[in-house]
């Protein structure tokens, strides 16, 4: 399967010459605790909410800053064409949450480990399908309990 099966889209973004203050509204609008920092549609960056408390509020700087001063750049990134299995390698190398999906150099949208849920419940229940049923049909003895435990 392919990452664009998993990807959140469009993704949700923000020119790098906008403000902390403008950023943390457009979260605030979309729901989401990431932004994708773009300049001339390219990927420039990755703003969490995190970023914003730590580098803006916590080190003091005004909220009129623009992101491209407190975004993490450079930013791992995912191809729309690349496997899920190199989505789970590039979480794990990364140590990140959210994944920026490129399309070239175009923003085509967000992957987060949570979107990878669906793909391991679905292995899971296909692992365990044959086995819960054989429970279901079979179920295992009720065990007894020892003197000991009462």
């Amino acid at each position: 399967m392919k990452v664009s099966e998993f990807m959140n889209s469009p993704a949700v973004t923000v020119p790098a010459d906008s403000s902390a203050r403008q950023a943390a509204l457009r979260m605030e609008e979309s729901a989401v605790g990431s932004l994708l920092v773009e300049s001339g549609g390219r990927l420039r960056g990755v703003l969490t909410d995190r970023d914003l408390v730590v580098r803006c509020l916590a080190g003091g700087a005004d909220p009129d800053t623009p992101v491209s001063e407190l975004m993490s750049a450079p930013a791992a990134t995912l191809d729309v064409t690349d496997d899920v299995a190199a989505a789970y390698r590039a979480f794990r190398r990364s140590g990140v949450r959210r994944l920026p999906v490129l399309d070239g150099h175009r923003i085509a949208g967000v992957l987060a480990v949570d979107d990878l849920f669906l793909d391991v419940f679905q292995h899971l229940a296909d692992l365990l399908g044959p086995v819960a049923w054989s429970v279901l049909r079979d179920p295992p003895e009720p065990l007894l309990a020892s003197p000991e435990q009462g």
